[in-house]
């Protein structure tokens, strides 16, 4: 991966800014080395057709090597995120499941199910995440922790 050579990734919306969408490029531009393309177009909402708007969704994804999903979406636009992740898994893209930030509360299993990895709201947990599944690389970064001993 290189500025000439960026991972395509498409996260979740339904054509609206949200906290938790924002966040989610807030962590990927604050990421040393990490070289990416949104492919999607939250500002450019479609007709209000559910169909026209499931077309755009679709090729939106297409152009993506991997899914960011947010859980967080589920309770206010079930239909929308199970359509973006099915539709994700049935073109073979990897699905990057966060979970809802700032809470405890469980992911719902619907969407467990459609995720190839799961990860917590952490800068460096999504950036391995998506270099495992977007382009397979292996991260092999350890945490190195001091400690004295008396």
């Amino acid at each position: 991966m290189s500025q000439a050579n960026p991972v395509r990734i498409f996260v979740t919306h339904v054509w609206e800014d949200s906290d938790d969408y924002l966040r989610v490029f807030e962590y990927l531009e604050s990421a040393r080395n990490f070289f990416y393309r949104n492919s999607g177009t939250p500002d450019r909402r479609p007709p209000a057709d559910k169909e026209a708007m499931r077309e755009d969704l679709r090729r939106q994804i297409a152009g993506a090597e991997a899914v960011v999903g947010l859980s967080s979406l589920f309770d206010t636009h079930q239909d929308f995120l199970t359509f973006q992740l099915v539709f994700a898994q049935a073109s073979h893209k990897p699905v990057i499941l966060m979970k809802p930030f700032g809470s405890r509360k469980e992911v719902p299993k619907a969407l467990l199910d459609l995720a190839d990895e799961v990860v917590d709201w952490d800068e460096r947990a999504l950036v391995d995440a998506i270099r495992r599944q977007a382009r397979h690389e292996d991260t092999t970064r350890w945490d190195t922790i001091e400690f004295k001993l008396d």
